[in-house]
């Protein structure tokens, strides 16, 4: 028979409370207590129930993340961020990928639902502010990445509207006034902020809206060369692009190429995230960085609090941008 907590106070001659003090890091016994339970653990070999034990407080150690898509490097530096900052504090994370599918991703939640997880990050959601608010009601979630308008859970995120300013700011400097915008035409709140801020940065430098110049899909890799081979047949084309996300920025560069532009300097590009494909491309890609690791470990940190906390952080924290330039716009 398997030895037992039991077995353990017995022959140390103790309560099994002090046992349970002992294997939880509790500063409530002697230091000649904790000595002798854990040498009669090491002599009888005793593995403590641990699952048992984190059904019983119903806690499981363990918090899950739902990404959009698993072939993002992004979401994988986010999640190492998190990773990181779990391992030190005993907590794992495990990933799964809901392929951008609302059934899939509700499947992927009853994880939480059932208690196997203690929480969930949701780098991007089909939910809408309204069930997300019910969710937090019951159950720790946050948001990180892309945030829901009018949700009031945890979320971490870089300013996007900021950051989409600041990326045509730098082009501007460059003298460059014919600017297009490559974007998303659909729910993802980020794209709609980093249009934002493209637009207010034309604005405050005195420079109107031209429509031709506004690109709007999915975020899928072909429509960069869409938009780009809009922009290039045009009789005034752009002279520099701002996209949304680092992969429409990559196929715009190569539809300028193929279409026999030198971009840094017939064209300038600059994309947004800075996955690591970036620094790999010819040439190399100017972008936003999102600061992944930083993201991932606050939001994990914030989360794991709100485990024990009666007063939930329900805060929406935002992490410094960075401004990139490379070959892509002539740095």
């Amino acid at each position: 028979m398997s030895v037992t907590i039991k077995d353990v106070a017995r022959e140390a001659g103790v309560s099994v409370a002090t046992v349970s003090r002992v294997l939880n890091g509790s500063a409530n016994v002697s230091e000649s207590s904790a000595k002798l339970v854990r040498e009669t653990i090491e002599r009888l070999n005793y593995s403590p129930n641990f699952l048992g034990r984190n059904l019983r407080k119903c806690a499981t150690n363990v918090i899950l993340v739902i990404m959009p898509t698993a072939d993002h490097s992004l979401y994988m530096k986010i999640v190492a961020g998190m990773q990181e900052y779990a391992n030190k504090v005993g907590y794992d994370i495990i990933s799964a990928s809901s392929n951008a599918t609302n059934s899939v991703e509700v499947r992927q939640m009853n994880m939480l639902f059932n208690r196997t997880v203690d929480g969930v990050v949701l780098l991007g959601t089909s939910y809408d502010a309204q069930t997300l608010n019910k969710l937090a009601e019951n159950y720790d979630i946050a948001l990180c990445c892309e945030s829901v308008e009018g949700a009031n859970v945890l979320t971490v995120t870089v300013d996007d509207e900021q950051a989409g300013y600041d990326a045509v700011c730098a082009l501007l400097k460059k003298g460059h006034r014919r600017i297009a915008f490559i974007g998303a035409d659909y729910t993802a709140v980020s794209s709609s902020k980093r249009e934002s801020g493209y637009l207010r940065a034309l604005r405050e430098h005195g420079i109107p809206v031209t429509e031709e110049y506004i690109y709007k899909n999915t975020y899928d890799c072909e429509n960069g060369a869409l938009a780009m081979e809009k922009f290039l047949s045009l009789e005034e084309p752009p002279e520099a692009v701002f996209a949304v996300s680092d992969i429409l920025a990559m196929s715009a560069i190569r539809k300028a190429c193929e279409m026999g532009k030198t971009v840094g300097k017939d064209i300038s590009v600059i994309g947004f995230d800075n996955i690591t494909m970036c620094e790999m491309m010819n040439p190399t890609l100017s972008t936003v960085e999102q600061p992944c690791s930083k993201m991932g470990e606050l939001v994990v940190r914030r989360l794991i609090d709100n485990f024990s906390s009666a007063n939930k952080d329900n805060r929406y924290y935002t992490i410094a941008h960075r401004v990139i330039l490379r070959e892509s716009t002539g740095d």
